[in-house]
């Protein structure tokens, strides 16, 4: 299953990577009307779910405590382009973030999928790890998409 997990995880990666290659950073905090959820956000809140994830898993967090405020659940997107970083290191925070996952999910026991948790919505590791590798994930892949055609972009591909 874990060998599933990052095969899926590597393909929506490589979408999001796509989705926002073409893009300046200027383009990267635009919010047209209905789609809040700008490129700078949506990439900085995988960042963050990544690091989640991988110190579910027993990973160390890496990022500082401060990017939670910024990217984390219930944060909102924020239209001034100072309040984030540049597309440029962002995009390595994302691709660093994204490996780090990887190898996290690699090195993981499949036994683990097994661990039982605290809620009877995702009862066990392994549906939480499908729930935010895959789910969460190709949920805000999709929200980009949508939002690159808001802001006039043609899409990059098709997300199957």
């Amino acid at each position: 299953m874990i060998s599933e997990l990052v095969r899926t995880f590597d393909y929506i990666t490589a979408f999001i990577e796509q989705s926002v290659a073409d893009l300046s950073d200027h383009e990267m905090v635009m919010q047209p009307d209905g789609v809040p959820n700008h490129a700078m956000w949506t990439l900085g809140h995988m960042i963050y779910s990544c690091q989640g994830i991988a110190a579910e898993l027993g990973s160390e967090l890496w990022l500082p405590a401060a990017w939670e405020s910024h990217f984390g659940y219930g944060s909102e997107p924020l239209p001034d382009r100072g309040k984030y970083p540049s597309k440029s290191e962002l995009s390595k925070l994302f691709t660093d973030s994204t490996n780090r996952l990887r190898e996290t999910l690699l090195n993981t026991d499949e036994s683990v999928l097994r661990r039982a948790l605290p809620d009877d919505t995702l009862p066990t590791m392994g549906h939480l790890l499908l729930q935010v590798v895959v789910g969460h994930n190709a949920y805000h892949a999709g929200q980009l998409a949508v939002w690159r055609r808001a802001i006039g972009k043609e899409s990059t591909g098709v997300f199957v």
